[in-house]
């Protein structure tokens, strides 16, 4: 920025020709004009030397004129073209007739369209020296500040502020509120906090089951504002979901639970090999050849289905059927409201020891070391698709999705085949003795295993990410979530293990088994999880339900290490 050193035009003369002490060339200054400025840096080098050079055009000492009408803040604009030159701007005219040339250029802009004048004022701007600019600048930046969220309801497009807030998190919401009260108004009659917790429903199944369990999922998805609760109840509701949360969280990682144990009083030889439950039912298969349907809140038995004439070895169902295999070697195919037999499947040789069924495709494995995939029609058109061969020993555990089905065996092996032509793919090698159990989701398989530990696969490139080492017999069934991996074993004990700190290569192996849960007198042969309970069935001929949401007050601490965190400020 250039400034002004007063009046003297010696001393100005001077100045510039102290210049050429820089590299600068020599400067020609009209005596008829006023005279601007140097940079600040320049200024503040020149005070601190004591002789000045004169200064010289052309090798011509340039007279000392002292100019009239000097100004301290007159600009100058320096203009480069291979030479450095000077040219001070002429003296404005008459305030009268730049007034009538201000009006008449303004008059002309107004008739332009606005792309004619957006280039004429960026022509005008490349016609400024860097101080005008600077100015220009300040003058534009609070121009271009816009509380828009103040501003868009003004124009009638509340729901356009509505929408942009509702993409807030519960802090940058509270935060929000505080802004102004126009800002608060938008988030309350937009129903923020109703939106926010009704996509958070919509993401996360602990949101999700935890509204349907504690009832607030009436409140939520309503079409007319009037249907409901106004925003001050959501607003009050976020904090207590919160609270809820990491008070469940915290029961997984401390053991808190509440059990309930159902007697399943088999006849002949007792356990329970295997079963599924939701939120009404647990179906589960027994060791004396029957299925049971048990009612979840009363824990009594609905149904009982006779037909295996061996154990029922594992089983799974939806919303029309329920299948099952059996040590008999056959598959049967249940209606699940009824219980009648809609079909039989006979191909095994030996006893089927697992089977999984989704979207149309079925895939069963058996003690005969083979595994068969079925296309699935209906319950009652059901055909062979393919048989794999590649085992040694008996196929304990089967899982797929659309790209891979994947298998484990006696023989120590993970095998991956592809979905859609039932091609080998590659064999997982690790576990020292038998694989019993495995699940497969992405890319992650997880494997138990008579070794007595559990691996962490990656089914792309076969890789073993992880090993568990915890139990102290067989570990005969797993499963995982996003967050933990919860097993069981022969020696009785189910184990909640920290899945994101297992899949992290740096964590401490004693870190990873967040707990033991001891309740079974007998051999743990299936489980099923959810964010809220484990279900367990066992030798003992025990089906257990270790409840971590509704645990008595008595049973709760003020100890919380919630494994996810979740931040809610409040006013």
């Amino acid at each position: 920025r250039l400034v002004a050193l007063g009046n003297s035009m010696e001393t100005v003369l001077k100045l510039l020709g102290k210049m050429k002490l820089f590299g600068l060339n020599c400067f020609q200054v009209s005596t008829q004009h006023s005279l601007s400025l140097l940079y600040r840096s320049v200024l503040l080098n020149m005070r601190s030397l004591n002789s000045w050079a004169p200064l010289q055009t052309n090798k011509t000492r340039t007279s000392r004129v002292r100019p009239r009408n000097l100004c301290l803040t007159t600009p100058l604009v320096i203009l480069s073209n291979g030479t450095s030159s000077v040219i001070v701007s002429r003296k404005r005219p008459s305030e009268g007739n730049y007034q009538k040339e201000k009006d008449l250029c303004i008059k002309y802009f107004d008739q332009w369209s606005e792309s004619d004048q957006v280039e004429f004022v960026e022509h005008l701007i490349s016609r400024m020296c860097h101080y005008q600019h600077g100015h220009i600048n300040s003058y534009l930046k609070p121009m271009l500040q816009r509380d828009f969220i103040t501003a868009l309801p003004e124009q009638g497009l509340d729901h356009i502020a509505e929408n942009i807030l509702s993409y807030l998190d519960a802090r940058s919401l509270c935060a929000a509120e505080l802004v102004c009260k126009e800002w608060q108004r938008v988030i309350s009659e937009g129903m923020l906090w109703k939106k926010l917790i009704e996509r958070m429903v919509r993401t996360d199944p602990l949101w999700k089951g935890l509204s349907e369990r504690r009832g607030w999922d009436q409140y939520l998805f309503k079409n007319r504002p009037t249907d409901g609760p106004p925003n001050s109840f959501y607003r009050s509701l976020y904090p207590k979901i919160i609270q809820d949360i990491e008070t469940i969280e915290s029961n997984w990682r401390c053991g808190r639970h509440n059990l309930q144990r159902i007697q399943c009083r088999s006849e002949n030889s007792k356990g329970v090999y295997c079963l599924q439950y939701d939120d009404e039912k647990i179906i589960s298969g027994l060791r004396d050849n029957s299925i049971k349907i048990w009612d979840k809140t009363s824990l009594e038995c609905l149904k009982v289905l006779t037909g295996h004439t061996g154990s029922v070895l594992c089983l799974q169902y939806d919303e029309r059927v329920i299948v099952t295999g059996s040590s008999d070697s056959t598959v049967r195919v249940w209606d699940v409201n009824t219980g009648e037999v809609l079909n039989t499947l006979i191909h095994h040789n030996e006893a089927v020891l697992h089977l999984r069924f989704s979207n149309g495709l079925m895939v069963t494995c058996s003690k005969d070391r083979s595994i068969a995939v079925w296309d699935m029609a209906s319950a009652t058109d059901i055909t062979l698709r393919r048989v794999l061969v590649g085992h040694r020993a008996a196929v304990n555990v089967v899982d797929f999705d659309d790209k891979y089905i994947v298998s484990a065996s006696g023989d120590r092996t993970i095998k991956v085949w592809s979905t859609s032509t039932c091609e080998f793919v590659r064999t997982l090698n690790g576990h020292k003795r038998g694989i019993a159990c495995l699940q497969y989701r992405d890319r992650l398989v997880v494997s138990g295993s008579s070794d007595n530990t559990i691996r962490l696969w990656d089914i792309e490139c076969g890789a073993c990410l992880r090993v568990l080492e915890g139990h102290e017999e067989l570990v005969r069934c797993i499963r995982f979530d996003n967050k933990r991996i919860v097993s069981g074993a022969y020696d009785g004990k189910i184990k909640v293990w920290d899945l994101q700190a297992a899949l992290d290569p740096r964590a401490p192996a004693s870190t990873l088994c967040l707990r033991t849960l001891v309740e079974h007198s007998g051999r743990v042969f299936r489980l099923q999880f959810d964010e809220f309970q484990i279900i367990s069935s066992s030798h003992d001929d025990t089906i257990l339900i270790w409840d971590f949401l509704n645990v008595p007050p008595s049973a709760q601490n003020e100890t919380r290490s919630p494994s996810r965190t979740y931040t809610y400020i409040s006013r």
